[in-house]
């Protein structure tokens, strides 16, 4: 199996790509940051690291970076993928974000315009140049398989950033539509989405770390239902590998509903449903302190 997943740098990226080398793949593990070059993100993750991991997982890492809001670059690795593997494309993971430094809470109108059109490019634009370039590889051979990563698994709940909420809701639209696209040529497209995840980023700015994330729940009691990028990547992992997964075409697919599925579990062995937490506690706005978080793990 050979896999491009791009904004493999970290979190639910690298989740994936590892996940997948866990069953085999070859993973063209793609972003900004390197150990020479760092992104303006400046976080200390690297594409050579998700490589090694994939490598270390079962797999073959490859790192390339790319920056994909840049075609040349992308028309560069779908130029290398050619040369190396006979231009097989067996998945395509379009997870490219780079936009969590953007994010502003309030009215849009009271945040900076700039900040909020490049939070639209990175999320977007970026995503656009990545199918535009790449799928016509995926395409070449029937079973193939486009995986669009969002966040939220419909339109209905509002994360009170209007540029955010527009770019996801953007995403989730790709996987749909282009289900029809690649219908005729034996292809499948999603969109999945983690719950609320402990990515990198989100532990830094909690101040924990993997192993300490339970000390947030004291903060923010709502955290005793967040979970791994592992989760999602092993959820897709078993996705990939289901010869009727063609039933999924279209969908917007969230963690939770493919971990039930597949009877897949998080690194420490639980199971989160963020989903069913958000409609049972967050949303009627009962005390997160007074459930029993274990039920719904």
């Amino acid at each position: 199996m050979i896999a491009v997943v791009t904004g493999a740098t970290r979190g639910t990226g690298r989740g994936i790509a590892v996940e997948l080398g866990a069953i085999g793949a070859t993973v063209y593990c793609t972003g900004r940051t390197t150990r020479e070059r760092q992104s303006p993100m400046k976080r200390s993750e690297t594409i050579e690291e998700t490589a090694e991991l994939v490598t270390a997982a079962g797999g073959r890492g490859i790192p390339v970076r790319c920056d994909f809001m840049e075609p040349a670059e992308v028309a560069n690795l779908r130029d290398r993928i050619e040369s190396e593997v006979d231009g097989r494309l067996d998945v395509l993971v379009d997870d490219v974000w780079g936009g969590s430094d953007l994010e502003h809470g309030g009215p849009f109108w009271e945040g900076d315009l700039e900040q909020g059109l490049r939070m639209w490019r990175n999320g977007v634009q970026t995503h656009l140049i990545a199918l535009h370039t790449l799928v016509p590889l995926v395409i070449r051979r029937p079973g193939g398989l486009v995986v669009e990563v969002t966040d939220g698994e419909d339109d209905e709940n509002y994360p009170g950033m209007l540029f955010y909420d527009t770019v996801k809701a953007s995403v989730r639209r790709f996987g749909k539509v282009l289900a029809k696209e690649l219908a005729p040529h034996e292809c499948t497209a999603i969109a999945v989405t983690p719950g609320f995840l402990r990515s990198e980023w989100m532990l830094d700015h909690y101040g924990v770390t993997e192993q300490t994330w339970r000390e947030h729940i004291a903060v923010d009691p709502h955290y005793a239902m967040s979970e791994t990028p592992r989760y999602l990547g092993r959820a897709l992992a078993k996705l990939v590998r289901d010869p009727d997964r063609a039933r999924w075409n279209g969908k917007s697919l969230a963690s939770w509903t493919l971990a039930k599925e597949y009877g897949v579990r998080d690194l420490d062995g639980s199971q989160p449903d963020w989903g069913r937490w958000m409609a049972e506690v967050y949303d009627t706005g009962t005390d997160p302190t007074t459930v029993d978080a274990a039920l719904y793990r």
